[in-house]
């Protein structure tokens, strides 16, 4: 992992990760329940492009020059009694 929470006066990025010439942004979505449904059906078009914009801004202010990027949402349910699911939406969009 390169950072997590990084943050610029435009937003925040959860996580960003390398993953051999791979530079990842995740976001990360919690629900308590699925009554809501999931934590990626909250990543509409609209926190898409917000995440492309900051995702900009980061190679900008990091002077990375990462070969491919991909875009990951991480959908975290946590229930009542504790447990915890996490799901892994690689090239999400």
């Amino acid at each position: 992992m390169i950072a997590s929470n990084w943050r610029c006066a435009a937003g925040e990025i959860d996580v960003i990760a390398r993953q051999a010439g791979l530079l990842v942004f995740c976001e990360v979505k919690t629900r308590r329940g699925a009554s809501f449904g999931g934590g990626y059906e909250s990543v509409t078009a609209r926190k898409q492009r917000k995440l492309r914009q900051l995702a900009e801004a980061y190679l900008r202010a990091s002077g990375e020059r990462a070969v491919t990027i991909r875009f990951d949402v991480a959908s975290v349910t946590m229930s009542a009694e504790g447990g915890v699911d996490v799901e892994l939406f690689e090239d999400a969009f």
